[in-house]
C-alpha cells in the first residue's frame, strides 16, 4: 500500500512496475525480431509425384493425384507449371524470396507425361534439380526464365493476401 508516509513503498513499486514494464518491452521486441517464413504457390510433395509414371499416366490422372497446376497452357498446352516461392520478412524490412522451384510436367501429343522435371536456383541460375527422362523436354524454357526471373521483384500488397 503506498501513503506519503512511506517513501520506500512508492520506491518499491515504482521499481516493480518498471521492470513489469521493461520486461513487457523485451519480449514485444523480441518478438518482432522473430523472422516470418511464408510460402507462396504449390509444388506436389516427392512422394505424390513418385505415384506418377512417365509414359503410362496422362493429364487426368495427374490433375486427380497432385491437383492442377499454377501454370498450364501459357506458351503451349505440353507443360504443365507447378511454382512455389519461400519469403522470409523480418521485422520493418522489405520481404525477401528465399527459394523458389519450378516443377515442369511435359506431356506428348496423346496427353500422357512424357517428363518430370524439378528446377530452382542455384547463384542466379536456373538448374535442374530432378529430372525422370535424361532429356530435357520443357519447351518452354523462355518460361521457366520468366518464372525464375522476377525473384527480388515485390508488391508488397501481394503478400498482405
Amino acid at each position: 500500500m503506498l501513503n506519503a508516509k512511506n517513501p520506500t513503498g512508492r520506491l518499491a513499486a515504482l521499481r516493480r512496475w518498471i521492470v513489469a514494464l521493461g520486461l513487457g518491452f523485451g519480449l514485444g521486441v523480441s518478438a518482432a525480431c522473430t523472422p516470418l517464413y511464408n510460402n507462396h504457390g504449390y509444388i506436389p510433395p516427392e512422394q505424390e509425384l513418385a505415384l506418377l509414371e512417365v509414359g503410362r499416366d496422362t493429364r487426368e490422372t495427374v490433375k486427380a493425384t497432385v491437383g492442377t497446376p499454377s501454370a498450364a497452357g501459357l506458351l503451349n498446352d505440353h507443360s504443365w507449371y507447378y511454382v512455389q516461392s519461400t519469403w522470409k520478412r523480418y521485422g520493418p524490412y522489405a520481404p525477401s524470396e528465399q527459394n523458389r522451384q519450378v516443377l515442369a510436367i511435359s506431356f506428348d501429343e496423346a496427353g500422357v507425361i512424357s517428363n518430370i522435371e524439378r528446377f530452382g536456383l542455384e547463384q542466379g541460375k536456373i538448374v535442374t534439380l530432378s529430372r525422370r527422362v535424361t532429356e530435357s523436354t520443357v519447351k518452354g524454357q523462355s518460361l521457366l526464365r520468366q518464372l525464375f526471373g522476377n525473384i527480388g521483384k515485390i508488391n508488397t500488397g501481394d503478400l498482405m493476401n
